[in-house]
Parts: C-alpha cells; structure tokens; sequence
C-alpha cells in the first residue's frame, strides 16, 4: 500500500457571521440595550446589517479525502467553494470545526502573496526565518540559500527589506522558499497568478521536478486551467464547501466549467439558469438551436446556422450579437460580431438565424458564448444577455491547415449573417 502524506477525514467549518463583539464594554452593552428595545444596533456602521449570534456559515461540510506521496493534486472550485479554507486547515492556521486532518511531514505553504514574510527583514533574513520555521539547522538553509535567491530572480534585492519589494517579488522570493526548503508537503494557493508567464514556467517545471524526483506531495490551487493540466496527476472539485469530484484532471475541469454539453442541439435558458453569466435584461425566454441538426457535429464543409428567439421585456433598438469560439478550457481562439441586427417593441417575440462559416477551424471540440449588446449614447457596450453556448465539433477540415492545437491564434469566420 502506498504511504499517505495527507488524510482529510470528515472536515467540516463552521464560521459566525457579522461582527463578534462589540470591542468594548460600553458597545457590548449598548448594543444588548438596542436588542431588547427591538432598535437599531447604534454601533453598526453605515449600511452594515446586523447578523444573529446563531447565523452561521458552513465554509466545509463533510469534507473527506487522501493524498498519497508524491501525487500532484489540483483543488479547482468557483469562488467561495472553500479551496483556500480547506488549505488554512492543512497547514493549520486554523482548525476545523469537526473532523480530523492527518499529515505525515512537514508543509511549505504559499496561501497567499507575502504569507510567512516579516516586511522590516530583508530577503535574505526571511530565508533564514521560513527555514527555521520549518525546523531546518542554520547548516542546512547555508546550502541551499544560493540555489533559492538565484532562482528568486530577486539576487539584487536580497538585502533590502521585503516591505519594498512589490507583489511579483514576493512571489518570487516566497515561491523559491517554498520550493527548495526541505519540506514533504507544498501548498500553493493562486499565487502564480500575480508572476510573469516566463517565471509561471519556470515555477511549473520547479514543481514537477521536486515532485518526480524528491517525492513531494503537491497541492495547488489555480483558475488558470492549463497550468492544472500541466501540473497535476489528479483533481479535486469543490462546489459550495462540499468534494463534487475527485479524479481525472479533463473530468474535473469539465465538471469546474459547468459540464459538457457534447450532443446537445438546443438550449432553453429559462431550464439552464446556470449557463447565464449575467442576469437577462430587456430580453427573456431566450432559446438557441443548432437549425435543422439532429447532432452538433458539424463539417467544415458546411456552415453553422444559429437560430435564436426570445420576448422583449422592454424596447429595444439596434441589438447587437457577439459569439465567441472557444477552446473546451474557455480559451477564446475567434469572435464575430453582428451589428444592428435587431429591433423591437416591449412584448414582441424575436425570431432569427445566424449563419457562419467554419471552415478555417481546424478538426476539434469547441465551446462558445452568445452576447447581446447594444451601445449607449457614448457607444460604449451594453451588455443585455449573456450565456454559455452550444458547444460543437468540427469534424474535418478543408483546408487541412497545420496549427498547433495548442496554440491557436485568431481565428476569422467567413460570411457571418442573418437568416
């Protein structure tokens, strides 16, 4: 049996909503006097709402899972899932409300830009400080202190008080603490995020390497889907503070992106609320279909016919359409813009097709996004609907063109119109 490094059993935490306290006696006992006379709180700020003492916010429910040594393990999840509370309890700033978290060695931790950094030390001295920490001799953090500052890309600044260095260096710094101490667990939450894309390289193949050839266990946290499929072995989805998925990195980023919807034709968005990115204005009961095809394979031979309709829920003048043609991680490789396609009255149904070539798209999977817009007085856009497309695929290509899949570039649709 393979020796764990990480063990997540039935973790759940619980937080209190609103302020805790009132600070001082005097607030304490205003506050509880308001209460009782059912008046406002005269210590809440402006706008601020008064919560219950009973209100409570279950950050984690239930949360259970294991990490063997050596593993990759990417934790994606929306905002709020609980990603970055679920490595607060693993490296301890924290402790769960229920459960228990097993760890078998020790942990660099990167939870946020700066974490473990005292700002009035120099680089060089918070070297020192994050191996100490860990529990390393003066000895050992001596042998490794070149390699680290030669990798920060920070060699200049190393003895200049951290408080001084922007954000990207204490990525830098921080990222090459964590990565060359000696440690058997390394967390990294979004940081990268804040790095040039040469030093976002750099650290991806950093991790990998101290994983495949020290036995590191890795645990990283991104929205940027490609560096999870770069990094990681396997993936754990968070939905709402509970495990969705545990598995496949392409079957969880499917999952994180909302689902396929490979072979689906049409979609009723009134039935698919979460395919909408913004809330509907001035339009409702929007529906979309690929015209006249029992399936969304589509050859480069013919052409994409959209058909679209909806109701007016106001007047609208000179609308607009945007579709956009993504790769399956949501990567846009090209736009086609309508403009003034549309005009209406309040309660008029609209009914209409859009045709597109798509031939210079090369044999694949494809997402998309529909956007209506109008443009104000200044002709800035005004966004009034915008929604998850149909995805489709292309199943040849005339043109037989030589791209790199993964490096598409803009891509340009021949004779987009209206039907």
């Amino acid at each position: 049996m393979e020796e764990l490094a990480l063990k997540v059993e039935h973790v759940s935490k619980e937080y209190r909503l609103g302020q805790i306290g009132g600070g001082t006696l005097k607030a304490e006992i205003q506050s509880k006097i308001a209460k009782w006379r059912h008046k406002e709180d005269p210590n809440l700020k402006i706008g601020e709402k008064a919560h219950e003492k009973n209100e409570r916010f279950l950050a984690l429910d239930d949360v259970s899972f294991e990490i063997k040594k050596g593993e990759k393990i990417g934790i994606i999840g929306h905002n709020g899932a609980g990603k970055s509370t679920i490595l607060k309890l693993i490296c301890r700033v924290t402790a769960p409300t229920k459960g228990n978290i097993y760890l078998n060695g020790r942990i660099t931790s990167m939870l946020e830009v700066g974490t473990g950094f005292h700002g009035e030390l120099t680089g060089r001295e918070n070297i020192y400080l994050n191996g100490s920490i860990l529990g390393m001799s003066k000895a050992e953090i001596d042998e490794k202190i070149d390699e680290i500052i030669e990798f920060s890309e920070v060699k200049q600044f190393i003895d200049t008080p951290v408080k001084r260095y922007s954000s990207g260096m204490h990525v830098k710094l921080g990222f090459a603490v964590a990565s060359h101490l000696n440690s058997e667990i390394m967390i990294m939450d979004e940081v990268l995020a804040v790095g040039d894309m040469a030093f976002q390289n750099k650290c991806i193949n950093q991790m990998k390497k101290v994983a495949d050839e020290e036995g590191r266990t890795i645990l990283y946290v991104s929205h940027n889907m490609n560096t999870i499929r770069q990094l990681c072995d396997r993936c754990i989805v968070l939905e709402h503070g509970t495990v969705a998925f545990i598995g496949d990195v392409e079957e969880a980023i499917e999952i994180y992106l909302g689902g396929s919807s490979e072979g689906i034709t049409s979609v009723n968005y009134n039935e698919r609320p979460k395919w909408i990115f913004d809330d509907s204005r001035n339009i409702a009961n929007v529906l979309a279909r690929f015209d006249d095809k029992e399936s969304n394979v589509i050859s480069a031979s013919e052409r994409m016919i959209i058909h679209f309709s909806w109701e007016n829920i106001s007047d609208i003048n000179n609308l607009c359409l945007r579709i956009e043609i993504r790769k399956p991680d949501r990567t846009i490789i090209g736009t086609a813009i309508l403009n003034d396609i549309y005009s209406g009255k309040k309660g008029d149904k609209a009914d209409f097709c859009v045709s597109m070539g798509v031939e210079n798209l090369v044999a694949a999977n494809y997402a998309s996004t529909y956007t209506f817009f109008f443009k104000d007085k200044n002709g800035a856009n005004m966004d009034v609907f915008c929604a998850k497309g149909l995805d489709f695929k292309v199943d040849s290509s005339n043109k037989g063109l030589d791209w790199n899949v993964l490096h598409w570039g803009n891509v340009i649709f021949s004779e987009v119109s209206i039907e």
